[in-house]
């Protein structure tokens, strides 16, 4: 679920393995993404010319043509939007191929999911708009202030720590998308290394106690299994 006014991001995944289609598919809606699927070639490339998409993800082998050929026809007509192979083919002749065709990026089955994501992640920050930071955030009975680093629940002042402050307007900036905790400790924190990413989960521990009118079953700061954290606008359905 997005945040009012957040783009949506529009993924392609065309790959004629059912399994792996629904898995990337389902793993991509989770991360916050609007996804497409096509199974041959003839509809990956009826869905790649429709001019709303964000990025592709194509499978090499397909029925009808291959990936490859997806990618030519695409730059040929001037489609520019990122494409990441998704293949079992790992030679390195096949992976400069897909390069020079014009591939973005490129990830070899069996592959880990939290990677794949986080490739999809880094070529869309590549190629979209940044997020804007908001200046103001307000759900349930809590209004927040970032610039001023103030915030209040039910009228009450709420005490927040900076780095608590920091973290809730990354995650609110991302409208609905996941933000990996490396990404929250590199740019809340401002450095790369970590002794452990515990200090990511401790201030969204401490941000639900304060902010969220169950701690236990949050709805509005939601845990991405593997991955980070995510907030939403809405509540989110039960069971979530």
């Amino acid at each position: 679920m997005t945040a009012p006014g957040a783009a949506i991001t529009r993924i392609l995944v065309v790959e004629d393995d059912p399994a792996i289609l629904r898995g990337v598919a389902d793993n991509l809606r989770w991360d916050g993404h609007e996804v497409t699927t096509a199974r041959t070639a003839d509809e990956g490339w009826s869905r790649l010319q429709d001019g709303t998409l964000d990025l592709a993800i194509l499978d090499v082998m397909l029925p009808g043509a291959t990936g490859f050929e997806l990618c030519r026809r695409a730059r040929a007509q001037g489609i520019d939007l990122p494409i990441l192979f998704l293949t079992a083919r790992g030679q390195e002749t096949d992976r400069v191929m897909g390069l020079d065709l014009g591939a973005d990026d490129y990830v070899t089955k069996p592959f880990s999911v939290p990677e794949l994501l986080a490739r999809v992640r880094a070529l869309l920050r590549r190629t979209l708009p940044d997020h804007a930071l908001p200046e103001r955030l307000a759900f349930d009975d809590v209004v927040v202030d970032f610039t001023r680093y103030e915030a209040t629940r039910a009228g009450a002042p709420l005490a927040m720590a900076p780095k608590e402050f920091g973290v809730l307007r990354l995650l609110a900036a991302r409208g609905g998308q996941a933000v990996t905790r490396t990404e929250l400790l590199r740019e809340v924190w401002g450095y790369d290394a970590y002794p452990t990413t515990r200090t990511v989960d401790n201030h969204v521990a401490q941000l639900r106690a304060k902010l969220e009118a169950d701690p236990r079953a949050p709805t509005r700061l939601l845990t991405v299994h593997g991955v980070g954290y995510r907030f939403v606008a809405e509540p989110a359905p039960e069971g979530e």
